[in-house]
Order: C-alpha cells, then sequence, then structure tokens
C-alpha cells in the first residue's frame, strides 16, 4: 500500500478518545470523545490545510519579513507566508518525522531540523502523544544538537470544535487580560494592551460569552491560571458538548484564531488555539523568546479534552 499524501498514519485508542496522528508535520489529523470531533480533521491523502494540527518548530507564529538578527547575524528566513510577507510556523510542520516509539494509545516522533539558510542551527524535534481517559497530552522536546545557540519557541495549531455548528454559535472562556494588537494587513505585532480596553472589550473572554461574528485573530497573554500554573481555554456549544485545551507555564501565550477563510464553505469551522512558548516575532523582539545552548533542551506540553 502506498503512504498517504499525509505521511504515516497512527491511530491511538483510550476509553472514549480516539485521535490520528500523521507523520508529516507530527501533525494531529483527527481527534474524536464519545464519537465526536474535538477538533477540525483533514482527510489522509489531502495537503494539511490551514497548518491544522502540525507541529510548529522552531518558533510559531510569523517572523515579520522573515528577518532577524540573533548574535549578530542578519538572517533571511524564506517567506512562507507570501500574502504578508512573513516566515509562518517555523520549519517543522512539512518535516516528515519518524515513529521512534509505539503503543496502542501513544506515539512518540522524531525529526531533525537541519541547518539552513535564515536558520543556521540544528535542532533535533520530538513530539509525544499520549491518549489516555483524560484527553490527549502532547509534548514537544528541541534539542540543539549543532555547536552554536540557536533560538527556539513551540507551540501546536489544532482548530477545536465544540459541538455541532460553527465559530459563531459557541461560546469561549480565554482567562487573558491582555492581547497583543496587531496591524490590519500583514499582523505585525504593535502593542500589548489589556482585554478590557482593547477594540472595546471586543476580545475580553475572561467571563464565558458567545463568540458571534467576532474576529480574532491575536496572541493573548497575561494568563490567569491555577495554583499548579495550569490554564484552560474552553469552548461550549449551546446543545452542552465541548472541549477544552490546557497547558502549564511553559507557554505564556496563546494565540486563538476564528479561521475566518473566503469560501464560505470553510468559513469559521473551528477555533485554533495554539499555546506558545513566545509571541509573534519573537525573533526580532526577544520576547520570552528560548535560547538553547549546545547541548540543551527544551519541552512544552498540552493537553485537549471533550467536555
Amino acid at each position: 500500500m502506498s503512504t498517504p499524501i499525509s505521511g504515516t498514519h497512527f491511530g491511538l485508542t483510550a476509553g472514549d478518545y480516539h485521535a490520528t496522528i500523521a507523520s508529516v508535520g507530527a501533525s494531529l489529523r483527527t481527534l474524536e470523545f464519545d464519537g465526536r470531533p474535538l477538533v477540525v480533521p483533514f482527510d489522509a491523502d489531502e495537503v494539511r490545510p490551514a497548518f491544522r494540527g502540525a507541529t510548529l518548530a522552531p518558533w510559531p507564529n510569523r517572523v515579520v519579513d522573515g528577518r532577524y538578527t540573533f548574535e549578530g547575524e542578519e538572517q533571511q528566513l524564506p517567506l512562507t507566508e507570501p500574502n504578508r510577507g512573513h516566515a509562518l510556523h517555523g520549519l517543522a510542520a512539512w518535516l516528515d518525522f519518524d515513529a521512534i516509539d509505539r503503543s496502542a494509545s501513544s506515539v512518540t516522533f522524531a525529526a531533525t531540523i537541519q541547518a539552513q539558510a535564515g536558520y543556521p542551527h540544528r535542532v533535533d524535534v520530538t513530539v509525544a502523544f499520549s491518549l489516555d481517559e483524560s484527553g490527549l497530552h502532547t509534548t514537544v522536546t528541541g534539542t540543539n544538537t549543532g555547536p552554536t545557540r540557536a533560538p527556539w519557541g513551540t507551540g501546536p495549531h489544532p482548530y477545536l470544535v465544540a459541538g455541532e455548528g460553527r465559530v459563531d454559535d459557541w461560546t469561549l472562556t480565554l482567562p487573558a487580560d491582555d492581547v497583543l494588537a496587531v496591524t490590519e494587513d500583514r499582523l505585525i505585532p504593535t502593542v500589548l494592551t489589556d482585554v478590557t480596553s482593547a477594540e472595546g472589550g471586543s476580545w475580553d473572554f475572561r467571563t464565558a460569552r458567545r463568540i458571534g461574528d467576532t474576529f480574532i485573530d491575536h496572541a493573548f497573554t497575561g494568563l490567569q491560571r491555577t495554583a499548579d500554573g495550569v490554564a484552560t481555554v474552553r469552548l461550549t456549544a449551546p446543545e452542552g458538548t465541548g472541549v477544552e485545551l490546557a497547558w502549564g507555564e511553559d507557554c505564556p501565550w496563546v494565540q486563538v484564531h476564528t479561521a475566518d477563510q473566503p469560501i464560505p464553505e470553510l468559513n469559521r469551522l473551528g477555533l485554533a488555539v495554539e499555546p506558545m512558548t513566545c509571541p509573534p516575532d519573537a525573533y526580532n523582539s526577544g520576547t520570552d523568546l528560548i535560547v538553547l545552548e549546545p547541548g540543551d533542551s527544551a519541552s512544552a506540553s498540552w493537553t485537549i479534552r471533550g467536555i
């Protein structure tokens, strides 16, 4: 049998959960709880659309103009978001990862980001998926196997599905005090502001409310956490079903996007919720940017669960 275009697939099952992971981009292709989807899926023989479920590394979100300076050296990355002129979502999303460990409810992938123009560093990436009765747990680890210090950031890119309907119908709880404003045309970060004043409070979802026609494609921080450091985004449908994404202090940011698309049948199908170790354009701002010394590693984890 030929390998599907999205890579080799691994089915995971535990309790009422079932997930399918595709090796290209170590991507979460499907996730179901009690027979209903928790993420927008994509077909096995489909080129993964809109980074659905991809692992983002060695940076999440975008590097403005694909240009940055690190250790005194100017770098130019390929512009993988050509309509806005940025380098988008890292270098790992199209790598075909190898499965290095496997069970009925787990799989661990590994790939290497080789030193290249714009990112002259070698970093090994492992992505561990584990399914149990409390949901799907993911941990991404970057290890600098090269001779020079390397900038690093990571995050996931699932489009969450609460139940029937679309984004407009669902209720969002987003425990974030601050939002990073961006330019309208190119989404270039400008200033961090509190959610009560930005756009008249349009992005203040600290108290659960229906999303409606609100457009969101912004990074949030100032996250409200439990005593053990966990932040949780909650999305529910009118019929009472829902989904949560929770993560720890290794991700001080979260990008949320209402998945607006010009094609009606694709428009606002799911809500992208992307915990991130750093904000957009961290390679230039330096904000929360992780720098891996040769031989060092950094990890980040998150969990998706049904309601």
